[in-house]
């Protein structure tokens, strides 16, 4: 995928539409944290086998398939109405999660790196 011609793609759309008035950095980050939410919806009550065993209910998987592209569709407007070049902010965070879950301390281990015990 090419990010930023896919940023442009939802640029022209949402222009054509004349919906850059409603695209606010807000309005995109409360956009974006409902289409989260509704990402959950169809995890609710599955036990962790089920979940990891969705691609088996083609309906579910479908509606997971929309909510995970309404998501990232609304993270792609968000960098872009804020001008963040997503691949080096991702390849930045990547080497800080390195730096603060080393293999030696986090290798099978789920505790936050603040949490941990000295």
């Amino acid at each position: 995928m090419d990010i930023k011609s896919v940023q442009q793609q939802l640029r022209e759309f949402a222009e054509a539409r004349d919906w850059e008035q409603f695209h606010s950095p807000k309005n995109l980050a409360v956009a974006l944290a409902v289409e989260a939410a509704e990402l959950m919806e169809p995890f609710q009550w599955l036990t962790e086998d089920e979940s990891r065993h969705l691609g088996e209910k083609p309906a579910e998987y479908a509606q997971v398939s929309e909510e995970i592209a309404d998501v990232l569709i609304y993270l792609l407007r968000l960098a872009d109405q804020l001008d963040i070049d997503l691949e080096q902010a991702v390849y930045a965070k990547m080497r800080k999660n390195g730096e603060k879950y080393p293999v030696t301390l986090a290798r099978g281990n789920a505790v936050k790196y603040n949490r941990r015990q000295p």
